[in-house]
């Protein structure tokens, strides 16, 4: 018998999953292998099943949707961490900075450039005006992005539609129109081709949605949407940030649901006691009968009245009784009095306990697991900044502010890129905005032409001057431009250096002399010549 024999207890057996492979001789109860503990009363019962993640996402998003939106309505702290979460993402709205292609259009860097900032200029006269933009004339650009991104926090898709309304009183005709995700259907349909909704070619590429319309005098009806039109056109979009395997997204806040139901019962638990703190239960104990110990706890006045009425002590007691829950509710009298036992009468009072010291620490911790669903810090998602260090601020910050760009990159940016391509080919069809080759060129080289970054509000400084000297030393060093120190401020530098050499023709007209930047190298007039000996000063000295 061969060592591997002996090993798994017989000529040609191999290693089994139920029976591992013993380390350290015989007897030894030592085992390599992945999750060991796998008998253990936290892993006895843990046993889920590996499918795809859109069957998951299937059985589970209609009630993880209704239950996060019921909770975003209903909860004040949460509704007001999904503002802060929508202001850090969103803000006003998310900025168009075109760039395009200009090689492929035979522009050059100029010709692009002022191509670029008029199609900047054109595009926020048509953002601005709800109802040059929105469908339904209510929002402007950036609140219909307000309103996608607060859809995805709950229901983890987007979907929106390009349409087309030229009214009398507009000047563009593209509008567009943002729907609730619950819209789209979420039915299969194996023949048709149809997956949850959608659908999808020989790719599993989906190429068509099935969305509930209301028809007036026939109510919902379902209707089939191409997500392109014959020309390409994207006229349907439909954007998540799903798992892998899925065609439909899922909401951030599926993760936490249970922590925020925790949380709900948590704090209903503890404002109960707190309440329940303020009332007393007596109880009494006596050697006398109970009509006789009851007679004890009435005033003189009360006796003569229940003999006027015939009635006794034990009586009036069954009678309060019923009407304690008949009204359901706690009667605390007029007056507060101490009574006098009879001897050999105890009275003693009871109260509930409060909770324990552990309450915050645990409540902070639920707090901390729902602002990691959403994105945010701590700090933020509580008003809580007592305790925090200005590095600790900062590196939270940091760290955050890389999941709330990745949220604009992968979630609002392509609806944004989605209604601006529409946009962008009216207004070159129109000849309101020249392209070389017209609107046939454009549609050849659609993703050259509206190539373009959108910008949202910069990462929060928690202190301005640091990283004001941060910057100078970078843009020093040569590692960092202009440009992107803007950036990283929130502003366009082509703005800045337009409204700089709008106030240098303004001082100029009023006669003013030009400002002294400080450690300023070269670049323009400077002030007194002790001012420029001050600063050639604090140059060597840096030297």
């Amino acid at each position: 018998m061969t060592i591997l024999s002996r090993l798994f207890g017989g000529a040609g057996d191999g290693p089994s999953a139920e029976a591992p492979v013993k380390i350290g001789g015989a007897g030894s109860r030592f085992v390599s292998g992945y999750m060991r503990g796998g008998r253990s009363v936290a892993m006895n019962r843990w046993n889920p099943s590996v499918r795809e993640a859109q069957d998951d996402v299937a059985a589970a998003w209609e009630k993880a949707a209704a239950r996060a939106n019921d909770a975003i309505i209903n909860s004040g702290w949460l509704s007001g961490a999904i503002e802060q979460c929508v202001a850090n993402t969103v803000g006003t709205g998310l900025r168009l900075k075109a760039q395009p292609e200009n090689e492929t259009f035979g522009m050059t860097n100029a010709e692009a450039q002022k191509w670029a900032r008029q199609v900047e200029q054109r595009f926020e006269l048509w953002a601005r005006r709800a109802d040059e933009c929105d469908v339904h004339g209510m929002r402007s650009f950036g609140q219909l992005q307000d309103a996608a991104f607060r859809g995805w926090i709950a229901t983890g898709e987007i979907l929106a539609e390009v349409v087309w309304r030229k009214r009398s009183w507009n000047h563009h005709g593209t509008k567009i129109r943002v729907m609730p995700a619950y819209r789209l259907s979420r039915k299969d349909d194996i023949l048709r081709g149809i997956r949850t909704g959608l659908y999808l070619d020989k790719d599993d590429r989906p190429i068509a949605a099935e969305i509930k319309t209301h028809v007036p005098s026939m109510g919902w009806q379902e209707k089939r949407v191409p997500l392109r039109d014959t020309a390409g056109r994207r006229v349907l979009g439909h954007f998540h940030d799903g798992p892998l395997g899925a065609y439909r997204g899922i909401g951030p806040l599926v993760a936490a649901l249970q922590v925020i139901r925790q949380f709900d019962d948590l704090s209903d638990a503890t404002l109960a006691g707190q309440i329940l703190k303020t009332l007393y239960a007596a109880v009494i104990e006596s050697d006398l009968p109970t009509e006789d110990a009851l007679n004890g706890m009435l005033t003189a006045q009360e006796q003569a009245q229940l003999a006027r009425n015939g009635e006794g002590a034990f009586g009036a007691y069954l009678e309060m009784i019923a009407g304690f829950y008949e009204a359901g509710g706690v009667d605390f009298g007029k007056n507060a009095r101490i009574a006098h036992l009879l001897p050999g009468d105890k009275l003693e009072l009871k109260q509930t306990d409060a909770p324990g010291d552990d309450y915050k620490a645990f409540a902070d911790d639920l707090k901390r697991e729902i602002a990691r669903a959403l994105g945010m810090t701590f700090e933020s998602f509580t008003g809580e900044y007592q305790g925090a260090s200005y590095n600790s601020n900062s590196y939270g910050t940091t760290e955050i502010f890389q999941v709330t760009t990745a949220r604009r990159e992968k979630i609002v940016a392509p609806f944004c890129q989605f209604s601006y391509e529409a946009w962008l080919e009216e207004q070159i069809e129109r000849g309101d905005i020249p392209f070389p080759g017209g609107v046939e060129a454009f549609i050849a080289n659609r993703a050259a032409a509206s190539r373009a970054l959108w910008l949202g509000s910069p990462k929060p400084l928690a202190d301005v001057l640091k990283a004001a000297k941060a910057f100078e030393a970078l843009e020093r060093m040569g590692v960092m431009s202009q440009g992107q120190i803007a950036n990283a401020l929130g502003v366009d530098i082509e703005d800045v250096y337009a409204a700089r050499q709008q106030e240098a023709e303004m001082r100029k007209n009023y006669g003013l002399r030009e400002p002294v930047y400080m450690n300023a190298s070269g670049g323009g007039p400077q002030g007194s010549e002790d001012e420029a000996k001050d600063n050639d000063e604090g140059n060597s000295d840096d030297a």
